[in-house]
């Protein structure tokens, strides 16, 4: 347990910095979840509307630091890849 003044505040801003993380996990995880859904329905069109919402999304992810810059860019390419392939 923490003791001094420091160390507690220090565990109420790790506390508060995971819950707000943890929220940014979940909300990408739900637009990467409609695209899958989207994908799977072989719907092209609203395909390509749910990646155009979990695009930018993503990359907000990343920058705020919740997942890493390569696995956003990795996740955003394989879907892209994914829903042109359905436009086919």
């Amino acid at each position: 347990m923490a003791n001094t003044t420091s160390a507690k505040k220090a565990t109420r801003k790790i506390a508060r910095r995971t819950a707000v993380n943890k929220a940014r996990r979940s909300r990408v995880r739900g637009f990467i979840r409609k695209v899958e859904e989207a994908i799977a329905s072989g719907d092209a069109a609203l395909a390509k509307d749910a990646l155009q919402a979990a695009q930018p999304e993503l990359q907000r992810a990343a920058s705020k630091g919740v997942v890493h810059a390569n696995t956003a860019s990795r996740k955003i390419s394989r879907l892209a890849s994914r829903v042109k392939a359905l436009a086919v």
